[in-house]
């Protein structure tokens, strides 16, 4: 079983990925700023910011595989890349592998073109979607082990249905639409394909996604 730290566990993708990698075993510590109301059994809560270097340095230690479910709003509104990086550059030289949980409009539609820079991308959305690509970017060009993951175009804690349904499709940096031309992926099958590829450490330096 792998050591885990996830930073940014108290939040909706951390959360759900911080439940299914301590339900398979996994010694999972999760960082951030408050307590998470529901604490899943055998998470341990490292509290504190991951923008300060004590807390960041004490949470990396002795980890096998790092986690980045920052959400880029509130106080951490263009923070997120410049953490990133930092982790980053703390991994590097490291078998630590380093996995992000992305935005969606950082893929890219059937004509090649990143979503965010879209016409369609909803434009209340793109600063937080750009920051997320800025991280991309920023930690692609270092030599550390990272792997981008962007969830489906639906997906939140805004979406009424979380149900687990124990299935999801895996593609590459190409956004993924169902039949009907939607993309959706709910929190729990979202950790479940997370935690699915840390256990199988596949995708190496690459930018993949997971929809139904």
């Amino acid at each position: 079983m792998a050591k885990i730290t996830i930073l940014g566990g108290s939040g909706f993708a951390g959360g759900w990925i911080a439940r299914e990698a301590a339900a398979r075993g996994h010694e999972v510590t999760t960082v951030s700023r408050s307590t998470p109301a529901e604490l899943p059994e055998g998470v341990r809560v490292q509290l504190g910011s991951v923008l300060d270097g004590p807390t960041l340095t004490e949470a990396l230690d002795g980890a096998e595989v790092v986690v980045g479910a920052l959400a880029p709003r509130g106080d951490m509104e263009g923070k997120v890349a410049d953490a990133y990086a930092d982790v980053a550059a703390r991994l590097e030289g490291s078998d630590v592998r380093f996995l992000i949980v992305g935005g969606f409009g950082s893929l890219k539609d059937a004509n090649g073109e990143r979503i965010v820079n879209t016409d369609g991308f909803a434009p209340e959305y793109r600063p937080e979607s750009l920051e997320l690509l800025a991280a991309l970017e920023r930690v692609s060009a270092l030599e550390v082990d990272w792997t981008y993951i962007s969830p489906a175009g639906i997906f939140g804690g805004f979406v009424p249905d979380q149900t687990r349904r124990g299935e999801y499709r895996s593609g590459g940096d190409r956004a993924i639409f169902d039949a009907d031309g939607q993309s959706t992926i709910s929190g729990p099958d979202f950790a479940l394909a997370v935690v699915d590829e840390i256990e199988a450490d596949a995708h190496r330096r690459q930018h993949i996604s997971f929809a139904y």
